[in-house]
């Protein structure tokens, strides 16, 4: 842990990559929350229908294999704080990674901020 307050127990977060690597095959339950300003001008009109957020968190980087969890969520404003969330459960290999992604259709700045986590817990096997 880098500060008072953080848990990490296992060897398989890698805290400078931002990888859980996973040490058994095994059912994986995943968790993702990230707390976000959204920096942007606000859109009006039919532009702003594009204007999303997506958090996924995928195996090995493959975010469009079908082998990810995602959430969406519609960018409404910007100076906002809000918090997005990503949970569910997939199936890793030994040695095989997951990570978080933030795909910003809107194009606008994104700050993460401070407090935001993420998880993995084994299942089974």
């Amino acid at each position: 842990p880098e500060r008072e307050g953080m848990f990490h127990r296992g060897p398989g977060l890698n805290l400078t990559s931002g990888q859980y690597t996973a040490p058994i095959a095994g059912y994986y339950a995943f968790s993702s929350r990230l707390h976000i300003v959204h920096r942007g001008k606000r859109r009006k009109g039919p532009g702003c229908r594009g204007s999303r957020l997506r958090v996924l968190i995928c195996v090995q980087s493959r975010c469009q294999h079908n082998s990810n969890l995602e959430t969406v969520s519609q960018l409404e404003s910007s100076g906002d704080l809000f918090t997005i969330s990503v949970t569910g459960t997939l199936y890793l290999q030994a040695g095989q990674y997951a990570s978080v992604f933030v795909d910003n259709t809107a194009g606008s700045p994104l700050t993460v901020q401070s407090g935001s986590d993420f998880s993995a817990v084994l299942l089974g096997v």
